[in-house]
C-alpha cells in the first residue's frame, strides 16, 4: 500500500512538473531546455523573466469601424476649393470671412493631384460634370481658362429628370432640426397606445375596432410572393451595389438599416440610406428603433416625405450597440414595446409594414414561432425570418427546418426565408420548404449574379474579365452617386474594398470538384485560370487595394483599409 502511494505521488509530481513546464512562456521553455544558455548571469535571467511576464496584449479588431486606422475621404486633400467657386457663385461664399477653402482656381490647380483618367462618367452620361475643376477626371470636360464644358444636347435630355429619389430637402431638414414637423397621427396614437394583453371585446354591431379593421384593406398589398429579395445589407447594400443586383435579376430591394432617431434629427448621412434609384421598381426602407414614440413618428415622417413600396422593421440586428439599447433582436424579448411599435407604425403608414426577425436571441432557444402569430395579429403584412439566433451570428448553418415550421404558422401571412443561399440548388431547396419567397444576403455579396443563376437554373462559370467588368460598372455607379471629386473617388474606393472582402470568397465553378460551393466552407487557397482570377481570390487587403488602383488610380499617401465586416460562417 505504501509503495503504491509513493508511486502515485511520484506520478502526480511528474504531471505537475510537466504542466508547469507547459504553462511557461515559449521563450522561457527554450531557456530551460537549452544547456548552452546555462552560463548566463542571474541578473540577465531575471530581466528576461520580467520581460516574458509582461506579454503585449493583442486585441482583435471587431465591430463597426471601432478604433480603425481609417482616414475620412474628405481629409485626403490638404487644399480644397471652396464649394461656392465650384458651383459658379464665387462672389457669394457660403462661409463668408470665416471660409478656410481656396478661392483662386490657379492656386488650387497648382496643388491638385493628377487626374486619374481621361473619361468622366458624369460628363459622358449627363453631358455635364457638376464637380468642374475639382473632378479627378477633369481633363475630359475642361476648356481654356479652366472653363467647364457642357454637352448641351445630352444635358437637355436630362433636364428636369432625376435618377435618384428620396432626397432630403433643406426645408425639411430645418423643420426636423427645429422640431417644427407635424406628427398628427403619431401623436394621436401615442396618447392612447394599444394596451398590453388581450383586448376586451365589445358587444354590438358597430365598434371602433370594426372601423379600424377596415383600414388595412385600403392599403396597397405587397405582392412579392416568389420574387427574389435582396437583403438590406449594412454598409455593402448601398445604392450602386443594388443597381448591380437589379441588373442581374433581383426583384425586390431594400435600403440599408437606418436609425429612426437620426432620421428624426435630419442627419444627412442617415437620410442618404433612403435614396432610391429609378431602376428599383419594388423598393423598401428598413428602420431600427427601440421605442414606440420614435418609430411611429419616423414612420409618419417617411410616409409624408419619400416614395417607398414598404417599410421594414429590423428586429434581427445582432450588433451589441443596438441590442443594449433595446433595439434589433432585443425587441423579440420586449413584446409590449414591440406590439406598440408595430401597431403604431401600421396605423400611420399608407404602405405595407414588414418585419425582419431571427429565430431568437439565445442559440438553442427558438422563440420566432411564438412571435410570428402575434406580428400577424398586430397588422404586419410580411415577416422575413433569418434562420439563426443572435448568439449564432454566422458560425452555424441556418435552420431551414425551423423556417419551414414557422412558414406554416405564419400562413396566410407571407413569410420569406433567409440564410445560406449561394446557388440555385440552395434556392430550390428553400422554396420547397414552403416559404413565400427567399431573401439573399451574403450570397449576393459573394456572387451578385446569383439572381441570374436562380432564374435561369444553371451554374454560371463567369470569367475573370466579366467579373472585372462588374467592378468597373460598380465604380462608375459609385462615381455617379458619391461624386467624381477626391472625396467621391475615395468614398467609392472605400465601398469597393468593403465589397471585395466578400467577393474574394467566390470559387470559380470551373475549379470546383463538387458543385455547388457552400457558404459555410472556407475557400481554399488556389491558383486561378489567369492573373486577374488569382488576384480576385486573394484574401490579402493589399491585393484588394491593388484591384481598386486598377479602377480608381493610385491610393492617397498614408492610405489604410481594414474591412468593417467579419461576416463569415467559418472559423
Amino acid at each position: 500500500g505504501a509503495s503504491g502511494n509513493e508511486e502515485a505521488s511520484q506520478e502526480d509530481e511528474e504531471e505537475d512538473s510537466v504542466s508547469n513546464d507547459q504553462t511557461e512562456p515559449p521563450a522561457k521553455r527554450v531557456r530551460l531546455d537549452d544547456p548552452a544558455k546555462e552560463g548566463e548571469s542571474q541578473e540577465e535571467a531575471e530581466e528576461a523573466g520580467r520581460e516574458e511576464k509582461e506579454p503585449v496584449e493583442r486585441k482583435r479588431a471587431r465591430g463597426q469601424n471601432k478604433s480603425r486606422p481609417c482616414m475620412k475621404p474628405n481629409h485626403y486633400e490638404k487644399s480644397r476649393l471652396c464649394p461656392s467657386v465650384t458651383q459658379g457663385c464665387a462672389e457669394k461664399c457660403y462661409f463668408g470671412s470665416r471660409c478656410r477653402f481656396l478661392h483662386d482656381i490657379d492656386e488650387y490647380m497648382a496643388v491638385k493631384p493628377a487626374d486619374l483618367g481621361q473619361n468622366c462618367v458624369l460628363f459622358e452620361t449627363f453631358g455635364k460634370c457638376i464637380y468642374g475643376v475639382t473632378c479627378r477626371f477633369a481633363q475630359a470636360h475642361l476648356g481654356d481658362g479652366y472653363q467647364n464644358i457642357i454637352n448641351m444636347d445630352l444635358a437637355k435630355q436630362w433636364e428636369g429628370k432625376s435618377l435618384v429619389r428620396n432626397n432630403l430637402s433643406k426645408d425639411l431638414q430645418n423643420q426636423l432640426r427645429k422640431k417644427k414637423f407635424s406628427f398628427e397621427k403619431a401623436d394621436e396614437y401615442l396618447r392612447h397606445p394599444k394596451p398590453a394583453g388581450s383586448p376586451i371585446k365589445t358587444v354590438g354591431p358597430v365598434t371602433d375596432e370594426d372601423i379600424i379593421k377596415l383600414r388595412p384593406c385600403e392599403k396597397k398589398k405587397l405582392e412579392i410572393q416568389g420574387k427574389l429579395y435582396l437583403a438590406p445589407l449594412t454598409t455593402c447594400g448601398n445604392l450602386p451595389f443594388r443597381r448591380i443586383c437589379k441588373r442581374f435579376g433581383a426583384d425586390v430591394t431594400c435600403g440599408e438599416m437606418a436609425v429612426c432617431t437620426n432620421l428624426l434629427q435630419g442627419q444627412s448621412s442617415e437620410w442618404a440610406l433612403l435614396k432610391r434609384h429609378h431602376t428599383e421598381d419594388i423598393f423598401g426602407v428598413q428602420l431600427e428603433g427601440a421605442f414606440p414614440d420614435t418609430m411611429t413618428k419616423c414612420a409618419e415622417l417617411l410616409n409624408k416625405t419619400i416614395e417607398v413600396d414598404f417599410v421594414d422593421i429590423n428586429v434581427g440586428c445582432p450588433i451589441d450597440l443596438i441590442y443594449k439599447k433595446g433595439g434589433g433582436c432585443a425587441l423579440m424579448t420586449r413584446s409590449n414595446k414591440f406590439e406598440q411599435i408595430v401597431r403604431g407604425m401600421n396605423l400611420v403608414l399608407d404602405v405595407p409594414l414588414t418585419v425582419k426577425i431571427r429565430t431568437g436571441v439565445q442559440e438553442k432557444i427558438n422563440v420566432a414561432h411564438k412571435i410570428i402569430p402575434k406580428i400577424r395579429e398586430w397588422g404586419a403584412s410580411m415577416v422575413t425570418l433569418h434562420g439563426r439566433s443572435r448568439e449564432q451570428r454566422y458560425t452555424k448553418v441556418a435552420d431551414w427546418d425551423y423556417i419551414a415550421e414557422c412558414a406554416k404558422i405564419a400562413s396566410p401571412m407571407p413569410l420569406f426565408g433567409n440564410g445560406d443561399i449561394l446557388s440555385y440548388e440552395d434556392a430550390n431547396r428553400a422554396v420547397q420548404m414552403g416559404v413565400s419567397g427567399i431573401m439573399i444576403a451574403r450570397g449576393a455579396l459573394i456572387k451578385p449574379w446569383i439572381f441570374t443563376e436562380i432564374k435561369e437554373q444553371r451554374h454560371w462559370d463567369i470569367s475573370s474579365s466579366e467579373r472585372f467588368d462588374i467592378l468597373k460598372d460598380f465604380t462608375n455607379y459609385g462615381l455617379e452617386h458619391w461624386g467624381s471629386d477626391t472625396q467621391g473617388v475615395e468614398k467609392t474606393r472605400k465601398f469597393l474594398l468593403e465589397w471585395l472582402s466578400f467577393l474574394c470568397r467566390y470559387i470559380p465553378v470551373g475549379l470546383l470538384e463538387h458543385l455547388p460551393q457552400k457558404i459555410n466552407e472556407r475557400p481554399p487557397y488556389y491558383m486561378g485560370r489567369d492573373y486577374v482570377e488569382t488576384l480576385m481570390a486573394s484574401q490579402n487587403v493589399d491585393d484588394w487595394i491593388k484591384i481598386s488602383e486598377l479602377l480608381l488610380g493610385p491610393v492617397p499617401t498614408s492610405f489604410t483599409f481594414l474591412p468593417k465586416h467579419k461576416a463569415n460562417s467559418y472559423r
